[in-house]
Parts: C-alpha cells; sequence; structure tokens
C-alpha cells in the first residue's frame, strides 16, 4: 500500500512539475491568451499593436486585469478605447500595467517592508503605479486614486511574470 501512494504521489508531482514547466515556456503574451479569463486584456493588447513588445525578451511583470476588471469600465468607452483612432490612449493604459523587470510576490513584499507598507514602480508608459499593503492585502494605487487587489501572484512566463488584479488601474 505504501509503495502505491509513493508512486501515485510521484506521478502526481511529475505531471504537476511538467504542467508548470511547460507554462513557463510560454511567454507573456501566450500565458495570458492560454487563459479564458484574459481574454478582453489579450483583445486590447492585440488593437494596441503591442503582440511583438510583449513577446520581447522583458523581463516584463505584468499587472493583469481580469474580464470583470475590464467589465467594470462603461462597455461604450471600452468599445471606444478597442478603436484604431484610439490606439494611443489604449497603449497608454496598458504599459500602465506593465513594469520593466522580473518581480515576483516575494520582491513586492521585500520592497513593502522597506517601504514602511508602500513602494512607486515606474511603469512602461513612464508613469508610477503604486504598491499598498492595506487590510491585510496588497494593492495597487494608480494615479487618479483608485485601488486595486492583486487577486492572484506570480504567474509564470519565460519573459516575466503576470500578477492578476481585479480592478484596471488608469494613469492620468
Amino acid at each position: 500500500m505504501k509503495k502505491l501512494i509513493f508512486i501515485a504521489s510521484t506521478l502526481f508531482l511529475f505531471v504537476v512539475s511538467q504542467s508548470v514547466f511547460a507554462q513557463s515556456k510560454k511567454d507573456i503574451v501566450d500565458v495570458a491568451a492560454s487563459v479564458k479569463d484574459f481574454s478582453t486584456l489579450v483583445t486590447a493588447v492585440k488593437a494596441a499593436d503591442l503582440v511583438g513588445a510583449l513577446k520581447g525578451d522583458g523581463p516584463f511583470t505584468v499587472f493583469a486585469p481580469t474580464n470583470d476588471a475590464f467589465a467594470k469600465i462603461d462597455s461604450k468607452t471600452l468599445n471606444s478605447l478597442l478603436k484604431p483612432e484610439n490606439k494611443g490612449k489604449l497603449t497608454s493604459i496598458l504599459t500602465y500595467h506593465v513594469v520593466s523587470g522580473k518581480i515576483d510576490a516575494a520582491a513586492v513584499v521585500k520592497a513593502l517592508k522597506g517601504g514602511g507598507g508602500k513602494a512607486e514602480l515606474k511603469t512602461l508608459s513612464g508613469a508610477t503605479l503604486k504598491v499598498i499593503k492595506k487590510d491585510g492585502k496588497i494593492w495597487l494605487k494608480d494615479q487618479n486614486g483608485n485601488y486595486s487587489p492583486i487577486v492572484k501572484t506570480d504567474v509564470m512566463a519565460s519573459n516575466g511574470v503576470i500578477h492578476v488584479i481585479g480592478d484596471v488601474v488608469m494613469p492620468k
């Protein structure tokens, strides 16, 4: 019986490790495209013509809003942002969700400890995004004073890391 449990446990660990390893071979765009809850984000990245950039070497840290996060934006506004004539504004919003470098959850926690519960990140758009520990959770605070919870961390990709957020953060 112990041998059977050992074999089953070993097989389970092998399958899980292969799945994690396979995902880490995918770049940020491929990882996002493989997750149904990022379909709006992937559509926006394509509309902003950022696919090539986010498939680059990086490394990048992406704070990725879910479909539910995008649904909180007025649908007329969201549809307008996806139009070719608004590509610049959409690009500015999306690059506000990306930081140069691979910043995993442990690095975020370390920065928060060093900053007394606050840290600032320079985004690819050139603007600042704040990270704050509040009420036992870690939040992003955008330039407009709005908060977005980080709901899942450390989704690894070959060229960086994705942290899932519950709201779209917006630059000024």
